[in-house]
């Protein structure tokens, strides 16, 4: 069991890098849709006025930061604080549950952000290559 514990731990910095870009790339789509209604329609209401601008302007940015691996943990800690306020403040009062409430997406990208906060970017980011994110030795 060890042995295949060790296999899999060797490519634990490669897959945090695979699951940020991937985080990443779906959540840039939900922003993208919003600006450009690309590579769906944007959805339609908004709570406020010019909330669909500024949702579009966060996702594309944070989606884009985080595919690059750019200033991923300040990003992530952003993003998070943002899904958390779409939780409560769009989808809890609708239902508590997210099954029914339809903040499925908002409570995992939420939580994703979080573990990308303090976990970094992975070894395939800028953030490396840049020196912004030192490897640590233990775990890349």
């Amino acid at each position: 069991m060890s042995r295949l514990a060790s296999l899999f731990g060797f490519f634990q910095p490669v897959m945090l890098s695979l699951l940020r870009i991937m985080v990443g790339l779906v959540f840039l789509q939900f922003g993208l849709s919003k600006l450009t209604g690309f590579p769906m329609a944007a959805p339609a209401g908004a709570v406020f006025p010019g909330q669909i601008l500024f949702s579009g302007i966060m996702e594309t940015a944070g989606g884009v930061l985080l595919v690059l691996g750019l200033f991923t943990r300040p990003a992530a800690f952003i993003l998070a604080g943002y899904m958390a306020v779409a939780v409560f403040w769009i989808h809890v009062p609708r239902d508590i549950l997210p099954a029914r409430n339809g903040g499925n997406l908002a409570v995992l990208f939420c939580f994703c952000f979080l573990y990308l906060m303090t976990a970094g970017a992975g070894p395939l980011s800028l953030d490396r290559i840049l020196g912004l994110e030192k490897p640590d030795a233990a775990k890349n």
